[in-house]
Order: C-alpha cells, then sequence, then structure tokens
C-alpha cells in the first residue's frame, strides 16, 4: 500500500514539474534545436537572467517567429561571448554556431537593448557592451568585395581602355 502512495505521489510531482516547467522547456528547445547546440548553454543563461528577466526572456522566445528566434540567438552569443568568455575560440565558436543556423551573424543595437533587458540582473555595463559588439561585427565582417581591375589583376591586350 505504500508503494503505491509513493507511486502516486511521484507520478503527481512529475506532472506537476513538467507544467510548471513547460514554456522554459519549449522556449529552450526551440532556441537548442535551432542553433544545434546543448540546452545547457540556454538553461545555464536562464539561471544566470534571474526569475523574472529569464521569464521574460522565455514569453519573447516563445512568439517562435525568425526575429524573436534571431534577436534570442544574439541574446545567448552576447551572454556567452562577452559576459562567460571572451577569448576568440569562443567568439569563432560562437559566430559558427549563428552561420550554421543560417542567421545574421552580426550583432545588431536592438540585440545588445535586449541582453541588457534580460541580463539586468548580472548588469551588464551598456558602454562595454556596445564596445563588444563593434569588436564582434569588425572581426567576422565580410571583407568588402574589390573588382580584379581594382587589385590591377587585370592586363588588356591592346592597352588600356580607352574613354570615350
Amino acid at each position: 500500500m505504500i508503494w503505491l502512495m509513493l507511486a502516486t505521489l511521484a507520478v503527481v510531482f512529475i506532472i506537476g514539474f513538467r507544467l510548471l516547467n513547460s514554456d522554459s522547456r519549449r522556449a529552450s528547445q526551440a532556441l537548442t534545436k535551432r542553433l544545434n547546440i546543448e540546452p545547457l548553454y540556454v538553461e545555464s543563461m536562464f539561471s544566470h537572467m534571474g526569475k523574472i528577466p529569464a521569464g521574460e526572456f522565455v514569453a519573447y522566445l516563445l512568439h517562435n517567429t525568425e526575429s524573436h528566434i534571431s534577436n534570442a540567438a544574439g541574446v545567448l552569443v552576447i551572454y556567452q561571448t562577452s559576459i562567460l568568455d571572451d577569448s576568440e575560440t569562443s567568439l569563432t565558436f560562437w559566430h559558427s554556431v549563428l552561420d550554421k543556423a543560417q542567421l545574421p551573424a552580426e550583432l545588431t543595437p536592438k540585440q545588445v537593448r535586449l541582453a541588457l533587458l534580460f541580463l539586468r540582473d548580472i548588469e551588464p555595463d551598456p558602454t562595454e557592451l556596445a564596445l563588444f559588439r563593434q569588436r564582434y561585427n569588425a572581426l567576422f565582417a565580410p571583407a568588402p568585395e574589390t573588382s580584379a581591375a581594382a587589385n590591377g589583376n587585370v592586363y588588356y591586350i591592346d592597352g588600356p581602355p580607352h574613354s570615350h
């Protein structure tokens, strides 16, 4: 009889836990599946955000639009690379995660504002995040396209082109 009560209690606990955490699990899964990363990265950020900001982030992510997922990924990248580990290896890893997920790899001012909002319990410095964004974007900015003629790699058989 006791084992029946314990089993019932365990089932009620499991169902209650799943119901209470279903939104955060869905939000975490949406981001981790899109980025193809371990849930640990997102759940770690949730725990460092604090209860209220994490709830706001979950609600934001549950909109499940492309722009919301892209911005949430930007917030995650800012958290992972600016707050936790700003090494070159970490920057390269997270840039490749965004690239493989076919999300814009450039960090936007909106993503920095969202990071300041959602990570407010950590109290990141707005100036430092703005400088980090510039550094990150400069590091991974695409090389400007130049024509072959601008590089001097074009040779004309009949001499230089004539302007008429």
